[in-house]
């Protein structure tokens, strides 16, 4: 049988050393969403009168690719896969609604 591509990096040095990573891959996976943070507060804080200035089809996109590899993360058991794309998908929905409170139906 064929070996795959990640089963011939996960031998290799390189993925030996991303092995010992994977903690820190948490904690980025973690971190990284919550980069919407800014976002989130001028949409709902400070900024709603701009909300129309947001796109809706790329915030639903954003949350649906989110949730696609949130459960392809479960599927896998790849925790920084799945808690990085859970609380991304979670963020973009916050947008999503934020978007249709103060804008409705935009594009």
């Amino acid at each position: 049988m064929a070996e795959t591509f990640g089963q011939k990096f996960i031998r290799s040095n390189l993925g030996r050393v991303m092995k010992h990573f994977e903690g820190f891959m948490v904690f980025v996976g973690v971190v990284g969403p919550f980069a919407t943070l800014p976002q989130l507060a001028k949409l709902y804080l400070t900024h709603s009168q701009h909300a129309s200035g947001q796109s809706l089809v790329t915030w639903s996109l954003y949350a649906a690719l989110s949730l696609l590899w949130f459960a392809y993360g479960l599927m896998v058991k790849k925790l920084p896969i799945y808690v990085g794309n859970g609380i991304s998908m979670v963020l973009n929905l916050l947008m999503v609604v934020g978007i249709l409170i103060h804008a409705g139906v935009t594009f």
